[in-house]
C-alpha cells in the first residue's frame, strides 16, 4: 500500500470513473470527500500521499456564492506551495490554478462534446502522449491561465489551455479523461440538461458521440495516469 489518495468530489456523477482502477492497482486506498456536504477543514493540506480534486458546475470564482470554493482554494494553495501530489481535472485544475496565482474566467464558448487534443512539446513526452489522437470528454465553459513556473501541455481550438505541470508532482486537466464509458454518459446529461439547453446542444448527438468515442477512451486514460503515478516523487 503506498498511501491514501483524497478524492474532493463536487457532484456525484462526476468521479474517478476509469482512474479508479488504476490509482488503487498503484496501491492508494481511496477516500472521497464531498464538497459541500464533508468539511473542508478535517482535511489536512499535507497528510494525504495524492490529492485528487474533480469537476462540477460552478465557476473557481465565484467563491462568494459558494464560499467552500475560497476553502478549496487555500488548502490547495498551502499543498501545492510544497509541490504535494496533486492532480485536478476540469474545476478542479482550475481551482488549482487559482491557488497558484493564475487567471480563471469564463472562456469564449462553452466546450462540450469529444474531441482530441493538440500536445504542446512538453505534453508530447510526458504521460499525455498517451491521449494523442484520442477524443476525449470536454465539458466546460471557463478556462485558466497557465500559472507560473509550469508548462502548458495541451490545446484545442476552442481552448489554448487544456492542461499543465508543475514539475512531476502537480498535474491540472481541463478535459475529462476520466469518462467512463461502462457507467454510461447518461448521468452527465441529466445532471447537466440546464446547461446543454442553455448552449443549444441537443443531447441525442453527445449521447450517441459517446457510444462511438467512450470505449476508446479508457486504455490511454489509464495508461497516461499509470505513467503520471509512477513518476510521482
Amino acid at each position: 500500500m503506498i498511501g491514501v489518495a483524497r478524492v474532493i468530489r463536487h457532484v456525484g456523477f462526476e468521479d474517478l470513473g476509469t482512474f479508479d482502477e488504476p490509482l488503487r492497482a498503484a496501491g492508494y486506498f481511496i477516500h472521497y470527500h464531498d464538497a459541500g456536504r464533508d468539511s473542508l477543514a478535517a482535511i489536512d493540506p499535507l497528510g494525504d500521499d495524492l490529492l485528487v480534486v474533480l469537476g462540477g458546475p460552478v465557476g473557481a470564482y465565484e467563491v462568494d456564492a459558494y464560499p467552500f470554493l475560497a476553502e478549496e482554494i487555500a488548502l490547495l494553495r498551502r499543498r501545492l506551495a510544497l509541490l504535494r501530489p496533486t492532480l485536478g481535472v476540469c474545476l478542479g485544475a482550475q481551482l488549482m490554478a487559482a491557488a497558484l496565482g493564475a487567471r480563471v474566467e469564463p472562456g469564449r464558448a462553452k466546450e462540450i462534446g469529444f474531441a482530441p487534443l493538440d500536445l504542446t512539446p512538453a505534453g508530447a513526452v510526458g504521460p499525455l502522449r498517451h491521449l494523442e489522437g484520442v477524443a476525449v470528454l470536454h465539458w466546460h465553459g471557463d478556462a485558466f491561465a497557465i500559472p507560473g513556473g509550469a508548462e502548458g501541455l495541451a490545446t484545442t481550438p476552442a481552448c489554448a489551455t487544456q492542461g499543465f505541470a508543475r514539475g512531476p508532482n502537480v498535474l491540472g486537466l481541463q478535459f475529462h479523461p476520466e469518462f467512463d464509458a461502462s457507467a454510461g454518459i447518461e448521468p452527465w446529461l441529466i445532471g447537466h440538461a440546464t446547461e446543454l439547453a442553455g448552449a443549444g446542444i441537443d443531447p441525442r448527438g453527445l449521447r450517441a458521440k459517446a457510444a462511438r468515442c467512450g470505449a476508446a477512451l479508457r486504455g490511454p486514460a489509464r495508461a497516461m495516469l499509470t505513467e503520471w503515478l509512477a513518476e510521482l516523487r
